[in-house]
């Protein structure tokens, strides 16, 4: 398969990675030359791109090859270009038959704490969730135009290989911020790669699917339980309101939700392989993640 992947970045590398293992020709774009060439070292034809007006000519060959297409580049706060700049290409594209967009699940809002599923009106609150919502309508709009599916992933906090609590404590950066009731759904980058593939297996429709794990919890929880499986004493709790956190950071903690994902279990038959943070955290500490 001819995968192309708008925007190389932790996740989509990842998968790109996995992808390539399994003997697909993969495609991407990345920010700057340095990286695109390390990433040729490994297989993956990456190629320096800025999505708000980058010369098209080599993306959009690539992408009128392409079987799959993944789009993992975040939408600028004015929106997100690409919808209209590779319209063409895209409606150009005979073989393509699956267009995936990462999202966010902050196109919800804040629901004050309850559960929600992919029925919940969203209600985008901060700037970045509305451009998100735009950006999802955009590539689906793109698509029942193009006559292609987009399947739209929402998704959490993502943590895995570098880029975990266990990595955060041993460098001194974990904080424990406490603001009461606050919870937040996870997921584990694996678990990302094992649905997107599960989708191109089986998605010919479009779709919305919640893709967290099965456990929202506070996050001095999830500090805490990394320090136990370090044998370090935590880090001390902080009061929200004293965190002196920057008006982004602050901004993720005015949102509180419990996120299911009973949608993309049913339709896909997708089975988290860390269905909580412990799992996830007990493979990564396994794997050799936050050695001393």
């Amino acid at each position: 398969m001819k995968l192309m992947i708008l925007g190389l970045g932790y996740t989509a590398t990842i998968f790109a990675r996995r992808r390539r293992a399994a003997g697909d020709q993969v495609a991407g774009t990345v920010r700057d030359a340095e990286r695109a060439r390390a990433l040729r070292a490994e297989g993956i034809a990456a190629m320096p791109f800025e999505a708000q007006a980058g010369e098209l000519g080599p993306v959009a060959a690539a992408l009128r090859e392409a079987e799959a297409l993944l789009v993992s580049v975040p939408p600028a706060p004015a929106g997100d270009p690409l919808p209209e700049r590779l319209a063409a290409d895209v409606r150009d594209a005979a073989r393509l038959r699956w267009i995936g967009y990462l999202s966010t699940v902050g196109v919800y809002g804040d629901q004050g704490g309850a559960w929600i599923d992919e029925t919940t009106p969203c209600a985008p609150q901060s700037a970045r969730g509305r451009a998100r919502l735009a950006a999802e309508e955009g590539w689906s709009e793109l698509g029942r135009s193009a006559g292609k599916p987009v399947i739209v992933f929402r998704l959490p906090g993502i943590y895995g290989p570098s880029r975990n609590p266990l990595q955060a404590l041993r460098a001194g950066s974990a904080r424990r911020i406490v603001k009461t009731g606050q919870v937040f759904n996870r997921v584990h980058v694996g678990d990302i790669a094992t649905a997107l593939d599960a989708s191109l297996a089986a998605d010919t429709a479009g779709a919305v699917y919640n893709l967290t794990d099965d456990e929202p919890a506070p996050p001095q929880d999830v500090v805490a339980f990394a320090a136990r499986l370090l044998n370090m004493a935590p880090p001390p709790e902080i009061p929200f309101e004293e965190a002196g956190l920057s008006p982004m950071a602050a901004s993720f903690y005015g949102e509180n939700k419990r996120v299911r994902n009973d949608l993309i279990k049913r339709a896909l038959g997708f089975i988290p392989a860390f269905p909580s943070y412990r799992e996830g955290l007990q493979a990564l500490l396994a794997a050799g993640e936050g050695a001393g």
